[in-house]
């Protein structure tokens, strides 16, 4: 009977999950929205159920040995979700305390970049590198940071929120509270607002002023950037701008392999990867200078996170919080 383990990334959207071998076969997958559940019960059925329902639908022999969830603001030590800008449920939420009233099954949380950082070193690009960050640029902006293999917790378990790093003091406010923190200009949302300062300061023809704040997606103006628009591939230099410095700022603390870029703003591939690599180069360290490599996430196409989730399961399993890459995982 083959082993599993269930792996969730729980993000400010939409809640993915999925059903993952040990060699990173994902034998099921599915997800739920989040941002419409306000407090977290409703939440939690409903994932419940759909996690079922696909678990029903799988036709093979299966055992699963754990869950693995990553979550904003996921508490590695106390398995809760603290405070986390970009979800409905405000506060301290003991999720596994609550979850394990839907699944009779061993689970381990942590902040949902971490869980893809451990993505990328088990089945992605670090699978030979044991210092790295990996950088997710969703809703919000979050990072693992890992250091000779292991991932940086912290004392209280929350370490590594280079997305509430301060870019300007008066800057834009921020979910959290803060005005000027990174994710407010490298995210989904952050370009957002970028897309909408430069439509209102100059007068470039587009076809992004037909778009109210509420119908522009991030993902349009990632094609619109591809396919040639001004004020989009503006917003992608700003922001890259924005991000090469915070990334130099990270990189002399830690002083990584390399830097891997993951989430909806990557997908403009080269356009962002090259402009936060000039940014980068020019605010980074003169030591460092040539040794770090910026980089995609090598699980563009695949959720990082499900399976950076998944895999904590087998690094729990193994007791050790050294990241492991397992040996059938390397004939991926």
């Amino acid at each position: 009977m083959r082993e599993t383990a269930i792996g969730i990334d729980i993000g400010g959207t939409f809640t993915k999950f999925g059903l993952v071998d040990v060699e990173g076969n994902v034998l099921m997958e599915g997800s739920i929205p989040t941002y419409i559940h306000e407090t977290i019960e409703p939440f939690l059925v409903a994932l419940s159920q759909a996690i079922n329902k696909g678990l029903d639908e799988v036709t093979d022999p299966f055992e699963i040995i754990g869950i693995g969830i990553g979550a904003p603001n996921g508490n590695y030590y106390k398995g809760t979700i603290e405070h986390a800008p970009n979800l409905n449920w405000k506060g301290i939420v003991p999720f596994i305390d609550l979850f394990s009233k839907y699944f009779d099954l061993p689970m381990v949380l942590t902040n949902d970049a971490n869980a893809a950082a451990i993505g990328e070193k088990v089945f992605g690009g670090a699978k030979d590198m044991n210092d790295f960050i990996v950088v997710t640029l969703g809703t919000g902006l979050g990072s693992g940071l890992v250091t000779r293999g292991k991932l940086i917790y912290g004392h209280d378990g929350l370490a590594g929120e280079l997305g509430h790093t301060n870019v300007y003091p008066d800057g834009r406010e921020c979910n959290c509270g803060k005005r000027g923190c990174l994710e407010t200009y490298a995210s989904a949302s952050g370009i957002k607002r970028t897309v909408f300062k430069l439509l209102a300061t100059n007068n470039v023809a587009t076809p992004l002023r037909s778009y109210t704040y509420e119908s522009l997606t991030a993902k349009k103006i990632t094609e619109m950037a591809l396919a040639g628009d001004p004020i989009a591939l503006e917003a992608y230099d700003y922001t890259s701008d924005i991000l090469g410095l915070k990334l130099a700022d990270a990189a002399a603390v830690t002083s990584p392999e390399a830097i891997f870029l993951f989430g909806g703003l990557a997908k403009a591939g080269d356009i962002i990867v090259e402009a936060t690599k000039k940014s980068f180069n020019e605010y980074l360290y003169p030591g460092y200078k040539g040794k770090i490599k910026i980089k995609l996430s090598k699980l563009m196409d695949k959720n990082a996170a499900v399976l950076g989730a998944s895999a904590l399961v087998w690094s729990e399993i193994a007791n050790s919080d050294v990241i492991r890459v397992p040996q059938q995982a390397r004939a991926i």
